[in-house]
């Protein structure tokens, strides 16, 4: 390595954030996604101290003797705690510059479309609190579509849907810009909500957030599957109040997912309704793209497509297209320039 290498080493490197609701994803300028950790914190409800933050916080959850709790400080795509998020910022940040000597970062931040002034203040002055050089805020629809490779910058249209922990934006894209956004705060906690109340409402039985995401990953759908799964679930007998197991099939949860899966469903029909002649013309050839973690709930590009009568594509890596896309914007001058617009500060 030259001198003056090494010497660059030790300089903060600029970073993109996905601060998203389930999960934090991490890009570091040279390095790509240096960190992808649930966005979650171990509190000490005494002191307010900080005693673990993502994987090491998500193992605690229901595991917390009482004057420890595991809590995410987003909802919704927002901040619902300031202080909690600062400090979880700050060891995310602190875990991608471990190597950084002098200087503090840029830190390039995705956002849900539509949030307010106050809400976007919040964002940058917990990157502020957290060490950052300079706060720079981008739309997640935007961010996404450039981290699957999607040319924004050219006049075609281009609809991308992400499907987030908090939130899904579906937003149709075209010369560096978003031309349509209809955000919905129905998504993959709702997935785990619907699981949660088919549960208690059917059996009588309570299962934890870990356990409906779980049953969301290993038999949750949208679409049949070509053989029907069953898991064994877990979880207390709200009426003896002892511990109880059970098997729930795909078929049924299917049916406890339809209200937000068709939710999403009337949110694209609702964009495509008001998006101009000239780039639905674009987006009937060019297929709609989906990404996030909701898309990788089995059989819903299947259901949209059936629904819409357009091919759907699911991202390469629908978890990180936010976090890449952030990223890209970083190292690229040019594409920065030409999406200054729907950067801010």
């Amino acid at each position: 390595m030259s001198i003056l290498k090494k010497i660059k080493s030790h300089f903060a490197k600029d970073i993109g954030i996905d601060l998203g609701t389930r999960n934090t994803v991490v890009y570091t300028r040279g390095e790509g996604i240096v960190v992808n950790e649930p966005s979650m914190v171990a509190l000490d409800t005494c002191t307010r101290k900080v005693m673990a933050i993502g994987d090491e916080a998500y193992n605690m959850v229901g595991r917390t003797p009482g004057n420890i709790i595991a809590v995410r400080p987003m909802k919704d795509g927002v901040i619902a705690d300031f202080d909690v998020t600062e400090k979880m910022i700050q060891a995310f940040v602190k875990k991608s510059c471990t190597k950084a000597i002098f200087g503090k970062p840029r830190i390039l931040l995705g956002i849900p479309w539509g949030i307010t002034s106050v809400e976007k203040r919040a964002v940058t002055d917990a990157a502020f609190g957290a060490g950052a050089k300079e706060a720079l805020l981008i739309e997640e629809p935007m961010a996404a579509a450039i981290g699957t490779g999607i040319d924004v910058s050219s006049p075609t249209g281009h609809m991308i849907i992400d499907i987030g922990g908090g939130t899904t934006e579906v937003a149709v894209i075209s010369l560096s810009g978003i031309v349509i956004c209809k955000s919905i705060r129905v998504a993959g906690d709702e997935f785990d909500e619907a699981i949660i109340t088919h549960c208690r409402k059917n059996y009588n039985l309570l299962i934890g957030d870990r356990m409906a995401e779980k049953v969301k990953i290993d038999i949750g759908s949208a679409y049949p599957f070509e053989k029907e799964k069953t898991i064994d679930v877990r979880g207390r007998d709200l009426v003896s109040g002892l511990p109880r197991t059970f098997t729930l099939s795909s078929y049924e949860i299917r049916d406890a997912l339809s209200e937000p899966v068709k939710a999403i469903i009337e949110t694209v029909r609702a964009t495509l309704q008001v998006t101009p002649p000239e780039l639905s013309a674009d987006i009937m050839k060019n297929g709609i793209l989906t990404c996030g973690g909701g898309a990788l709930l089995y059989g819903l590009d299947k259901y949209l497509k059936d629904e819409t009568q357009i091919d759907i594509h699911r991202a390469d890596d629908p978890l990180s297209c936010v976090a890449k896309g952030t990223g890209k914007v970083l190292e690229d001058v040019e594409l920065m320039k030409k999406i200054s617009s729907t950067i801010s500060k």
